[in-house]
């Protein structure tokens, strides 16, 4: 049977058998991609490091019996930097979960590659990164998969609110409507969040932000995704 060539960013990897592995990557054509690469945990290994986390591949692969196998891989970047700073690592762990919580096998996602993409890259800038870049990133998941929460107008009636926000209704809510489970939150904030969800990923505003912002915007997607992201918990009490 003939091989195919595709592209993908590493999500994450786990064992199989004595020395091989399954590799997950995020296709922009195919969605998230499971793979397997023999041999890979031996020491002599023609992959090296080519199929760690967070690097972006371009992969040559061959229909196997329930999973393509990986016959060859070339990297198009390793996000140097990135893995050099242990604040980064998490950030971009976090990005990666995300992903490959939303992430559907066979269906097409090149909104979802060029936004890990995007994110990864400026995690990989040589100044620090945004405080907020994993809330916004978040914000911008939630947007790819028609999951934006309203932050600006009632999720009930439309009216302008900033002041209640109910992660099961999707949004704010105005003084008027009374919405169950609708908390108060800090002021600003859920208009600082709506400025980080309009805005490029490198061109981030300064805000009220910290860990109400990735905290609020973490416990909204993990509900509307029904899964918790194990990632965030490490950088948000």
């Amino acid at each position: 049977m003939p091989t195919t060539r595709d592209e993908g960013i590493v999500l994450r990897s786990y064992p199989l058998g004595e020395a091989d592995r399954v590799v997950v990557v995020l296709s922009p054509r195919r969605g998230r991609l499971r793979t397997v690469a023999r041999a890979i945990r031996k020491t002599t290994s023609r992959f090296g490091g080519r199929l760690e986390p967070f690097n972006h591949v371009e992969l040559l692969l061959f229909p196997g019996r329930s999973l393509e196998v990986v016959t060859q891989v070339s990297t198009v970047e390793v996000f140097p930097r990135l893995r050099r700073d242990l604040d980064r690592v998490l950030a971009a762990s976090v990005m990666v979960e995300a992903v490959d919580a939303v992430a559907q096998e066979q269906e097409p996602s090149q909104a979802l590659f060029d936004l890990l993409l995007r994110g990864l890259t400026v995690l990989d800038r040589p100044e620090p990164p945004h405080p907020d870049l994993v809330a916004a990133f978040l914000l911008h998941l939630a947007g790819v998969v028609g999951l934006a929460p309203s932050l600006t107008a009632c999720v009930a009636c439309g009216a302008p609110a900033s002041d209640r926000f109910s992660l099961t209704a999707g949004g704010v809510v105005c003084g008027r409507c009374r919405v169950e489970g609708a908390m108060r939150v800090r002021p600003g904030l859920t208009g600082y969040l709506d400025s980080l969800a309009r805005s490029e990923l490198d061109r981030l505003p300064v805000g009220p932000g910290g860990d109400d912002a990735l905290g609020l915007t973490r416990r909204f997607i993990e509900l509307h995704i029904d899964r918790r992201l194990s990632s965030p918990s490490v950088l948000s009490p």
